[in-house]
């Protein structure tokens, strides 16, 4: 059998309304890093470099093969076929391309883009420039194997 006092039991309804009251006046705290999560994957931040003329009629990572005349790039995690806008942030231009390829592997790249995408971002002479990207369109939906 148990005894309990007329202040315990006080207490215990207090706690309990104020456990209420704070949980439903502050959101949950697991609810911002989702969030965020799904904001960094449509932003970046980084470097961007372009291929090298050697890649030229070679396969990418998605079987294409790679020209250098076409507004492609290459990107570690994206869905092949998503439309990145990549803004030099030196200057200002920017160029919407196709992710066709994997990579960069070097740190703090977050892109490699084809000579034409780099031409219009005018670091062809840099080599090396600092971006952001926006995902514009997201890739088209795969179609089930029958």
């Amino acid at each position: 059998m148990s005894f309990r006092s007329p202040l315990s039991a006080s207490l215990a309804a207090l706690g309990l309304a104020l456990a209420f009251s704070t949980h439903a006046q502050s959101p949950a705290p697991e609810a911002a890093p989702a969030a965020a999560a799904v904001a960094s994957t449509h932003r970046m931040e980084g470097l961007a470099a372009y291929y090298t003329n050697r890649l030229e009629g070679r396969r990418t990572a998605n079987g294409q093969i790679f020209a250098q005349g076409k507004l492609t790039a290459a990107h570690p995690t994206l869905p092949f076929g998503t439309l990145v806008k990549v803004t030099n942030t030196r200057n200002n231009r920017s160029v919407v391309v196709r992710i066709n390829d994997r990579g960069p592997t070097q740190a703090a790249r977050v892109i490699d883009l084809s000579r034409s995408a780099a031409a219009k971002l005018v670091m062809i002479r840099s080599g090396l420039v600092p971006v952001t990207l926006e995902v514009v369109k997201d890739a088209p939906a795969r179609k089930p194997k029958k």
